[in-house]
């Protein structure tokens, strides 16, 4: 293993849910919290992204496509060269967990799959602007429990503003 390959595979993993690619791609909001969550993402991944091996699931790609298709070729023009992880089965069995343990609502199943799809691909980090139901301080220790329950380590859910010290 040549130390470009070692170098890659010490960095940090890091699963990037729709919202990143979502503020990343779109236009400068005129909502003063939103156009800043753009601009801290625009920062981030200009300058750390390159510190983590990101990593993206069919449910990122399918919710990145929908909407505008303009915005929605942007987007995945953006999560192109970004490696898929696979919808295992495990990702139902946690995703199904979190959802009964009531820690997310059952209309935002989705969201509990991002996290499912993070923790039983082990990654270091879930990279989101999801503060309703995934980076949530009201709920982490609860989808932490949810994800030990069934043996998985919960990653760090955090959004890109956490990350641009790293």
């Amino acid at each position: 293993m040549d130390a470009d390959t070692r170098g890659e595979r010490m960095k940090p993993r890091l699963y990037l849910e729709t919202t990143v690619p979502s503020y990343l791609m779109s236009s400068p909001s005129r909502d003063l919290i939103i156009a800043g969550h753009q601009q801290i993402t625009r920062e981030w991944w200009q300058t750390r992204k390159d510190a983590f091996r990101c990593h993206v699931s069919q449910l990122v790609i399918d919710e990145a496509a929908a909407g505008d298709p303009v915005a929605a070729r942007e987007r995945l023009l953006v999560l192109r060269d970004i490696p898929l992880l696979d919808l295992v089965p495990d990702v139902e069995l946690l995703a199904s967990a979190i959802l009964s343990a009531g820690v997310i609502p059952k209309k935002a199943a989705t969201d509990a799959a991002h996290i499912a799809v993070a923790a039983v691909h082990k990654m270091d980090f879930l990279l989101t602007w999801n503060c309703t139901h995934i980076a949530n301080a009201f709920t982490a220790r609860l989808i932490a429990r949810a994800c030990n329950r069934l043996g998985f380590d919960c990653p760090v859910i955090c959004t890109p503003e956490t990350l641009l010290g790293a």
